[in-house]
């Protein structure tokens, strides 16, 4: 077990990049604009969400890599393009160059969103798997507090503090390769590679001896029962394919991405001084990760739909008060608590279950495909949202724009209360059988038993 627990963390720093990476450019938002002096859309859409795109664009194609070069290859890529999008970005002299580094950066992003909650949930026990994966989610918020305090410490740094702001990456992306290194390759991509001996080599690494031969028989069973020329669209895969829509788009309809990356902006809309708008950033953090903590906790005990129920109010309350704090003109202290509100929510819901679910709901042949597909909807929508927040904020302004979030997370609740299947404890073969086999023989009895 300590060898799973290890090799997770490793997987799961892909997590810590992509928090990193995704929020460390709110420090540097307005002093780009400045230095550059460019439009709220240019600056929105080329400046801001250039990496955003590139997060479609790993999310769109990450699964090919996964696939054919295996969960273990494709994470080392990951970490090599965080490393060469940090020195580029910090480097840039122009803000089409920057978009480039900022976009190469997305890549990594969008991909490892399929790759490492992939590996960790193919090498974790049924009992562990959410504790394991959630992981990963861990990991990106610990990398969004890292840069909330490192835009804050360096705020001062020479005459152009963004430079380090998003240089100082190339750090932590560069330890991130040497763990990954260091670790074995995922079994069950392995046996769907025909590649048995290598699997059971790993497998005897973690699983008792007298239990190796016959877990690796019924994975491999599993396997054979599926044609591996299928693809996620085929109408039997209709459920797991809508569920990981639904829960991808209601995780940015929340404006989670839009927040965590003008977080800075919105204190300060909100009347507070940039140094305190910083710091408050900081706050929210802290927030997030005291509240992850928390879900990846409670993921395997109270399971995923009972997280995401609680989140789903949590977030109906957090953003109604946002909004009416913007729109009665409450300036001060109670939009941050507000938001802290909303932080906290986020965490012990979506934030905690996402990559979770998606890596659990498809069967092994069509688990990297069916995770791009959740992940693309999801960085679409974080592309678009956030690159939309300057000038809603500037035309209709944030009240109507936190309201439109809050009637949003109704529908959430709604999905969760009514359609969210529970899938802790269960083996993921298991749950390829429940959600595409029963459903399907359970469709033809009722269809039978109407004729």
């Amino acid at each position: 077990m300590n060898k799973l627990y290890a090799w997770s963390i490793s997987a799961a720093l892909a997590g810590f990049l992509f928090g990193f990476d995704t929020v460390v450019i709110s420090g540097a938002d307005k002093q780009l604009q400045a230095l550059w002096n460019t439009s709220d859309a240019f600056h929105g859409i080329v400046v801001m969400g250039m990496a955003l795109w590139g997060t479609v664009v790993g999310a769109l194609f990450g699964s090919y890599p996964t696939n054919q070069y295996g969960r273990k290859n494709t994470l080392l890529i990951i970490g090599i393009l965080y490393l060469i999008s940090a020195l580029g970005s910090g480097l840039a002299t122009d803000p089409y160059t920057f978009s480039v580094f900022r976009f190469i950066g997305g890549l990594g992003v969008g991909a490892s969103t399929i790759a490492a909650p992939a590996y960790v949930s193919e090498i974790a026990p049924p009992e562990k798997r959410g504790f394991l994966v959630s992981l990963y989610q861990f990991n990106i918020v610990l990398g969004i507090l890292m840069a909330f305090l490192s835009n804050y410490l360096l705020r001062n740094a020479g005459s152009e503090p963004w430079r380090w702001m998003v240089g100082i990456e190339a750090a932590p992306a560069f330890l991130y390769c040497l763990f990954v290194v260091l670790i074995p390759r995922s079994p069950r991509w392995l046996i769907s590679k025909a590649r048995i001996e290598e699997a059971r080599k790993v497998m005897a690494s973690f699983v008792k001896p007298d239990e190796i031969e016959a877990r690796m028989l019924y994975i491999q069973e599993k396997n054979d029962s599926y044609n591996i020329k299928e693809s996620i669209f085929y109408k039997k895969y209709r459920f797991p394919l809508t569920l990981a829509f639904l829960i991808a788009f209601f995780n940015q309809l929340s404006g989670i991405n839009a927040f965590l990356y003008y977080a800075p902006r919105i204190f300060e809309t909100a009347g507070l001084g940039e140094s305190t708008s910083l710091l408050s950033s900081i706050g929210i953090g802290v927030v997030n990760l005291l509240f992850t903590l928390l879900g990846v906790y409670l993921i395997d005990k109270a399971g995923r739909r009972q997280l995401l129920i609680i989140g789903s109010i949590g977030y109906i309350i957090s953003l109604s008060l946002v909004s009416m704090a913007f729109l009665l003109g409450w300036e001060g202290i109670w939009v941050p608590v507000f938001l802290f509100l909303f932080i906290a929510s986020h965490a012990i819901g979506q934030g905690a279950i996402i990559w979770v679910f998606i890596s659990e709901i498809f069967p092994n042949h069509l688990r990297a495909s069916g995770q791009a597909f959740g992940s693309s909807t999801h960085w679409v929508l974080a592309a678009i949202i956030p690159s939309l927040i300057p000038v809603l904020f500037g035309t209709i302004g944030p009240a109507y724009v936190f309201g439109f979030f809050a009637l949003m997370m109704v529908l959430q609740l709604v999905f969760a209360l009514y359609m969210m299947p529970e899938t802790k404890g269960k083996s993921l073969e298991e749950l390829s059988e429940e959600l595409t086999f029963s459903r399907a023989k359970k469709k033809v009895v009722l269809e039978s038993n109407q004729i």
